[in-house]
C-alpha cells in the first residue's frame, strides 16, 4: 500500500525532495445524482491523493469499482454499464493550485488541471477548501461532473432515474511523505 502511494507521488511530482510532499492517508469521495424518479449516491474510501506544497501540485486517483451503493444492483450497473470499470479502472486529476503561495490556516483555492473519467480527459478548474496546520493537510471540494462530457451514456429508459450532471464531493486528509 505504501509502495503504491510512493510510486503515485513519483509519477505525479518527480523525484525531488520529500520535505513538502503530502499523501492522503484517509479519503472519502462521494457522488450524488438527483433525478425525478430517484436519488443515487455512492461513497468510495479507497482513493489516493498527493499534494506538493513547494509548487501547489495536486493529484488524485479514484478507483471506479470501489464505489459502494445502498443497492447492489445499482453498483453492478454503475460498474458494468456506465463507468465500464474494467475498461476504465480509475478517474484521475493532475494539476496545480492556481496562484499558489504557501500559507498556514484555511483558504479557498482553485486547482486547475486535467480530469480524466471514463477515458476522456478535460481541462477543468476544481474549487477547494485547503487547510494546512503544522503537519496536517486537508482538502475538501464539491464540483459537478456532466456525464455526457465524459461519454458516459445513460439509456433513454433511465432518463428520469439518473441526472445529466452529478455532484462529486472529495475529502482527503494527508500526512507528510516520508522515505
Amino acid at each position: 500500500m505504501k509502495k503504491s502511494t510512493i510510486v503515485f507521488i513519483f509519477l505525479v511530482f518527480g523525484f525531488s525532495t520529500f520535505a513538502q510532499k503530502y499523501v492522503s492517508d484517509q479519503s472519502r469521495v462521494y457522488f450524488y445524482s438527483s433525478a425525478p424518479v430517484e436519488d443515487i449516491e455512492a461513497v468510495n474510501k479507497q482513493s489516493k491523493s498527493a499534494m506538493d506544497l513547494s509548487n501547489g501540485g495536486f493529484a488524485f486517483s479514484i478507483p471506479s469499482n470501489q464505489f459502494q451503493f445502498k443497492k447492489s444492483l445499482m453498483q453492478e450497473h454503475f460498474n458494468e454499464n456506465y463507468m465500464e470499470s474494467e475498461k476504465y479502472p480509475k478517474a484521475t486529476f493532475t494539476g496545480k493550485v492556481k496562484d499558489w503561495e504557501s500559507f498556514e490556516g484555511e483558504r479557498q483555492v482553485v486547482a486547475s488541471g486535467d480530469l480524466t473519467i471514463h477515458g476522456v480527459t478535460k481541462n477543468v478548474d476544481i474549487p477547494a477548501q485547503l487547510t494546512i496546520l503544522q503537519n496536517e493537510l486537508i482538502v475538501d471540494s464539491v464540483f459537478p461532473v456532466a456525464l455526457a462530457e465524459y461519454k458516459i451514456k445513460i439509456p433513454k429508459a433511465l432518463f428520469y432515474n439518473i441526472a445529466d450532471t452529478v455532484e462529486v464531493t472529495v475529502h482527503f486528509e494527508y500526512k507528510p511523505l516520508t522515505e
